[in-house]
């Protein structure tokens, strides 16, 4: 059976910035080299050069094989005793083929020697990995390797290697065999990778981010001598700043830093959030999560709880930066006059809130909460004259003395059309670390991916807010409400519209609809939508809408996760958060894309047209 990589999101941004691709092989290979070398089995030299198609010698093969046991990280670097005559303990592999003699992984020859730089052949390096899974010669009838080499096959150890048992290894024939092993079943019945102290997913497929995670160290926050702290030398490591490939010169003073020595890899973050320290929970004395900008951040680490602590340098009313590591937690605080920088967003609400001063002391203010670009959600006291409102845009600029103000933006614009994947608008790129809001006027915003605004038409007035960095690309885009993908988007499930002006009286509504498979009720007291049951977008807050709009239909030929083709065979693009509901009668039932994808008739709903921004937002399904 075909065992698989798990598919992750974060593919998007967690798995992203996790996962270095510079090798050079192709992607299952690479998949392949991220997990060995996450598990520290099999890594490439200080290049990060594999050296497949090189031979493995017996003791290189042999030093393999411990590092995938269990006792791969106790057995040490030197050793006292020389093994075999032609192993003696000065030699560098001495101390892999003492241990793994003692487990009985591997033999020496009749003769006492053990040949330490023959090129193994399939049969040997089979023969030491079946030993991993448990089995012991006694196992096996028949002359050596006929039942070794049935149970590699049965097991499915052979996937992606062609030579043939007598045949000498390279390291990609060993590389394959060793993750072939890793979810192969031992003598006890259990997946190997569960001797080694992780697990499988519960659809049996090797967890590739949970293995990394696990592999890597830190945080450490570039300042001073920071390399000391990383156990490599980082001039050699692979480099992704913020999910992306970048290089050790681009990182920057107070970035945080994650580290795999058996990966070479450095992975850098630049989050962070300057605002008044407003409070920690549970309790000052030993807090676990702080509340800065009226946002709450998990701690990371214990040097920044201790920072936060009564014990530390920073108490409530302070004004402090929080530098936030890959999980947005905080890795570190630092007083803010060492940071500057800049928000951009929009206002979502404008109220008085709480506050507690340095003193201990609580009090009120005028606050502005907004969304920023990141897609993340701040607060800030402001003057209580201040005329902020909904849907203004603003910045918030932390200046080199550490205070942060909060001004109206400027709006500029721009205009053309996204190419094929979202990377350029008209002929300008999109910068890597791009970050693009959509809003409307009432303060709705959500974050888009460059991906999302592929093939995408704007004029000028589609665009609120656009700046470049020193490279000319766009690294902040703040859209007027281009995408649509601010709204929600369920079923009107009841309609009951009463008209009573022809009798002196008035009209009134009430209205179900599901949302996400929730129910909500909206009653009006004057008035109706002059609406039907059907897919819907709704605006504004559930409970008490400000427009309930139909969608447009079309007929479905065929649908997954990214593309609808319509019956005339249109295609249309589907929606990431599409809403799947069932029709029995006149009752809809939530569902999903698995559950309908054969057996049913399906009926697409969009809100506008493609090259607007549009795609398919409901699906409903009707039994064949």
């Amino acid at each position: 059976m075909k065992k698989r990589i798990l598919p992750t999101l974060l593919a998007l941004t967690l798995t992203i910035s996790l996962l270095p691709s510079a090798l050079a092989a192709p992607a299952a290979i690479t998949d392949m080299a991220q997990v060995l070398s996450a598990l520290d089995i099999m890594t490439g030299n200080e290049n990060g050069d594999l050296m497949l198609s090189r031979r493995v010698s017996r003791a290189e093969f042999t030093k393999l094989i411990v590092a995938a046991s269990p006792m791969g990280e106790n057995v040490g670097a030197s050793t006292t005793v020389s093994p075999y005559p032609d192993v003696p303990y000065s030699h560098w592999a001495a101390p892999h083929v003492e241990a793994a003699v003692a487990a009985g992984y591997v033999n020496g020859y009749l003769d006492g020697t053990f040949h330490p730089d023959e090129d193994i052949t399939l049969a040997m390096g089979v023969t030491m990995a079946v030993r991993l899974l448990g089995y012991t010669d006694a196992d096996f009838s028949g002359a050596w390797p006929s039942g070794q080499m049935t149970l590699y096959r049965n097991l499915n150890l052979d996937e992606g290697i062609s030579i043939g048992q007598d045949s000498y290894m390279t390291r990609q024939d060993a590389m394959y065999l060793f993750y072939n092993l890793l979810t192969a079943k031992t003598k006890q019945g259990q997946p190997y990778l569960t001797t080694l102290g992780h697990s499988l997913t519960m659809t049996g497929e090797i967890d590739r981010v949970a293995l990394i995670n696990a592999a890597m160290d830190g945080p450490v926050v570039m300042t001073g001598d920071w390399q000391s702290k990383v156990n490599f030398d980082v001039n050699t490591a692979t480099v992704y700043r913020g999910g992306n490939p970048s290089s050790l010169g681009a990182l920057q003073a107070n970035d945080v830093i994650y580290w795999s020595k058996s990966m070479r890899t450095l992975w850098a973050y630049s989050n962070k959030v300057t605002g008044l320290y407003q409070a920690a929970s549970p309790n000052a004395s030993s807090p676990s999560a702080v509340t800065v900008a009226g946002k709450t951040y998990a701690i990371e680490t214990a040097d920044a709880a201790y920072a936060l602590s009564n014990l530390g340098s920073y108490k409530t009313g302070d004004t402090v930066t929080l530098l936030l590591g890959r999980d947005g937690g905080v890795a570190a605080v630092t007083a803010s006059s060492s940071v500057t920088g800049t928000l951009y967003g929009v206002v979502s609400a404008v109220a008085d809130a709480g506050y507690t001063d340095q003193g201990g002391s609580t009090y009120n203010a005028k606050t502005v909460t907004f969304v920023a670009t990141d897609g993340n959600t701040y607060s800030y006291p402001v003057d209580s004259k201040s005329s902020f409102k909904a849907g203004n845009l603003v910045q918030v600029t932390t200046a080199s003395g550490g205070t942060a103000h909060l001004s109206r933006l400027s709006q500029s614009s721009t205009s053309g059309k996204f190419n094929g994947d979202g990377s350029k608008l008209g002929s300008t790129p999109l910068s890597d670390d791009v970050e693009i809001l959509d809003v409307n006027g009432d303060g709705l915003a959500t974050r888009l991916w460059p991906s999302r605004l592929a093939g995408i038409a704007l004029d000028s007035g589609d665009v609120k807010y656009v700046r470049k960095n020193a490279a000319g690309e766009i690294d902040r885009l703040i859209l007027n409400d281009v995408t649509g993908d601010i709204y929600s988007y369920g079923v009107l499930t009841s309609v009951s519209e009463t008209d009573l002006s022809a009798l002196g009286g008035s009209m009134f509504g009430v209205y179900q609809y599901d949302v996400g498979g929730v129910s909500y009720t909206y009653q009006m007291a004057t008035g109706i939508l002059n609406q039907t049951v059907g897919p819907v977008r709704i605006e504004g807050n559930l409970y008490a809408p400000g427009k309930i709009s139909k969608l447009n239909s079309v007929k479905l030929a065929s649908v997954d996760a990214l593309t609808a083709v319509a019956t005339d065979n249109t295609s249309f693009p589907v929606w990431s958060s599409v809403a799947v509901y069932e029709l029995s009668g006149s009752d809809y039932r939530l569902s999903s894309l698995e559950r309908v994808r054969t057996g049913y008739t399906l009926t697409g709903y969009y809100d506008k047209s493609i090259s607007d921004g549009g795609c398919i937002r409901v699906i409903v399904a009707k039994e064949q």
